[in-house]
């Protein structure tokens, strides 16, 4: 059993949180009390609903903090799902004076966010011609009031003084951009990492507060501005804009021409399934987790916010690949970056990028599938690449309804591999 878990449980049976709930909505619950087992800022960061612990996902709840003392456990509406990209990506470059922001050396927030800075995405994308950093870092809420949905109700909330942290604000000739950054993307996020901030600073200026989340991950800068339809309401949050910027890599379609020529088909690998995984750009994410060390299966599980069944996936997929092994330990399954995924993780991003794509191409039905592409100049169809599956009679792929569940995949993994070219 998980730490959180454990510690969350204890909790939850001495002071009754679950009947309580029940009864009057909600449960206040203190620092002091919190710390008698483990460390309150490790007890109630969840930052997706898949990190909850298990007596909170049991019993539909979420918890936010009111004071800096002081969180409010009840079945909040806390989360919001990201929504599906709208548009193009577009290529930006890093300007070539700037050597320190090398693909190598974006592994941070803050790196990633100095490199987009600098590629003119923020500039880009808020539509602002200058920008200044201004008031990130760690502070204190003020004191507001607001409104969530609790069970089906509309639950007022009182926050006085609760400590926030913003890892960027940029303000401009007409915004201040609050800004949520990570390096890893995921399903859903905590919608508090946006509203806290955006009522801290929304009464202090004149200017229009636009709370913004970004991602980076695989070379790929993702851009979400939202808006709270009615301040006064945490659940009003609504998508405004949504953008992808790719940092140039200098691919063509002459190279993957040629890298598709050049690569050697192997042997399917006995004691991998199919991949089940339909992102790439998730599973370069995960190898990004796996270049900084080893990982169990249920810190996967719960860092890379992916589901139990999700983190199968994925890690298989990398397996597949030749670029992830796995180990039984004392500890558990735990998974790192083979020797070939830490001489691809090295490379820089377009060397990395034809890396994995050449990876990809080494099996029979991928190599088949993109040879098709490049001759008939438009992407398989579903009934295609099925028959090519029966035809490659992968391990583990019998029943139609299978070939069809992982021809999903196949043609996923196909339009990385061919968006990664840019004429």
């Amino acid at each position: 059993m998980k730490q959180n878990d454990k510690a969350w449980r204890q909790l939850f049976e001495r002071y009754g949180i679950a009947d309580e709930v029940r009864r009057s909505g909600q449960f206040v619950i203190s620092a002091e009390q919190i710390k008698q087992y483990r460390e309150p800022r490790l007890m109630t960061k969840f930052d997706h609903v898949v990190n909850l612990p298990a007596p909170f996902a049991e019993n539909g709840l979420s918890v936010l903090p009111i004071s800096r003392g002081d969180y409010v456990i009840s079945p909040f509406a806390a989360y919001h799902e990201f929504e599906e990209l709208s548009g193009p990506d577009t290529v930006v470059r890093v300007p070539a004076r700037l050597q320190s922001l090398s693909r190598h050396y974006l592994t941070s927030e803050t790196m990633a966010l100095n490199c987009a800075a600098a590629c003119g995405v923020l500039c880009d994308f808020l539509g602002e011609r200058e920008l200044t950093p201004t008031a990130g870092g760690r502070m204190g809420s003020g004191d507001f009031d607001f409104y969530i949905g609790s069970a089906g109700k509309s639950r007022p909330l009182s926050v006085r003084g609760a400590q926030i942290e913003i890892d960027a604000a940029y303000e401009g000739a007409h915004c201040l951009a609050l800004i949520e950054a990570k390096c890893s993307r995921s399903r859903d996020f905590l919608v508090r990492q946006l509203y806290y901030p955006y009522r801290t600073w929304r009464d202090r200026i004149e200017k229009n507060v636009r709370p913004v989340f970004f991602i980076f991950t695989g070379g790929v800068f993702y851009l979400y501005e939202y808006r709270f339809a009615d301040p006064m309401r945490y659940d009003s949050i609504e998508l405004l804009q949504s953008r992808a910027y790719r940092l140039d890599t200098g691919i063509c379609a002459g190279d993957i021409a040629l890298l598709l020529r050049d690569t050697q088909v192997c042997a399917e690998p006995p004691d991998v399934p199919f991949p089940q995984a339909n992102s790439l750009e998730r599973l370069v994410n995960l190898l990004e987790l796996l270049a900084d060390e080893p990982m169990l299966h249920e810190e996967i599980t719960a860092q890379y916010l992916f589901s139990p069944r999700q983190t199968g996936y994925y890690t298989d997929a990398g397996r597949y690949l030749g670029l992830v092994k796995k180990k039984h330990t004392p500890r558990g399954m735990v998974f790192a970056l083979s020797e070939r995924g830490e001489r691809l993780m090295r490379l820089g991003l377009r060397q990395r990028q034809l890396a994995l794509a050449g990876a990809v191409l080494e099996h029979a039905p991928f190599h088949r599938l993109l040879t098709l592409w490049l001759e008939t100049g438009k992407a398989p169809e579903s009934s295609q690449i099925v028959s090519v599956l029966k035809d490659a009679a992968p391990r583990r792929v019998s029943a139609f309804s299978t070939y069809e569940r992982r021809a999903s995949s196949v043609a996923s993994w196909l339009q990385w591999v061919m968006a990664l070219a840019r004429e």
